[in-house]
């Protein structure tokens, strides 16, 4: 398979990394700039057994060369409304309201939000806001010229979950090929591997439904058991420092070039 990575990847400090994977395992790649108001991704190729790598604008570009296998995963699945169907209320946010950035929330005294981007990963990441903080954080993101929110942008808002530990799973043909945790709050001890719980939930997701043939899922215990934090595709997600991508590039050749 024909590796197709992005270069000007400046939030992400492990993305050197999937170079050295590539290196080691001897794989074909290339390296391309793209700037975030790129319309088409500007680079030519014979191959058609192409995967892209990098930001959103990398996998949602290469959604526009059809004849490219892999190619990308993005949209399609990991939409909500397509997940949200099957994984219910085993999802940390199920029950969820879509809005217009632009529109102006009910707010009860000191409450808080969880607001993330709706259909559109990564123009901003989604977090917990109180009132004045998502108020703040609207009004500069629709004066910043330089993002691509817009006032019809859509962010989806669910209520404030307390999680106790999160993981990231990298799931290749229906099989976790890497776990490993990246949070721990409120001073839970640290754990070197994920669960034997935690992935066993993890597998009974993707038995509920197996999402795409390559995707990320993040998950994460709470005082009411596993949950799914969110569905992430794999062309644009971010490794962490314990992330085994050697494993994860191994596993993807092999997988697609079958």
């Amino acid at each position: 398979m024909y590796f197709l990575v992005q270069a000007n990847i400046y939030l992400d400090p492990d993305h050197y990394r999937i170079f050295d994977a590539l290196e080691e395992l001897n794989i074909d790649y290339s390296v391309i700039n793209i700037p975030p108001t790129a319309q088409k991704i500007d680079f030519e190729t014979d191959r058609k057994d192409v995967f892209v790598y990098g930001s959103v604008t990398i996998a949602r570009l290469a959604k526009q060369n059809t004849d490219w296998f892999p190619g990308s995963f993005y949209g399609g699945n990991h939409l909500y409304e397509v997940y949200s169907k099957y994984y219910g209320e085993n999802l940390l946010n199920h029950k969820v309201s879509v809005h217009k950035i632009s529109e102006e929330l009910i707010w009860k005294k000191d409450e808080l939000k969880f607001i993330k981007p709706y259909n559109e990963a990564k123009i901003f990441t989604g977090k917990v806001f109180n009132e004045t903080e998502w108020k703040d954080f609207a009004f500069e993101a629709l004066q910043n010229q330089t993002n691509r929110i817009t006032e019809d942008s859509l962010v989806q808002i669910s209520e404030a979950k307390r999680t106790i530990k999160e993981a990231r799973l990298w799931i290749v043909g229906g099989q976790i090929i890497d776990a490993g945790y990246y949070k721990f709050n409120d001073n839970v001890p640290f754990e070197e591997k994920v669960s034997e719980d935690g992935l066993n939930f993890a597998n009974e997701m993707i038995r509920l439904f197996n999402l795409e043939k390559a995707f990320v899922m993040d998950i994460c215990f709470t005082d009411e058991g596993w949950k799914i934090v969110e569905i992430n595709c794999i062309n644009s997600s971010g490794f962490y420092p314990n992330t085994n991508v050697k494993s994860i590039i191994k596993a993807l050749n092999i997988y697609f070039s079958n």
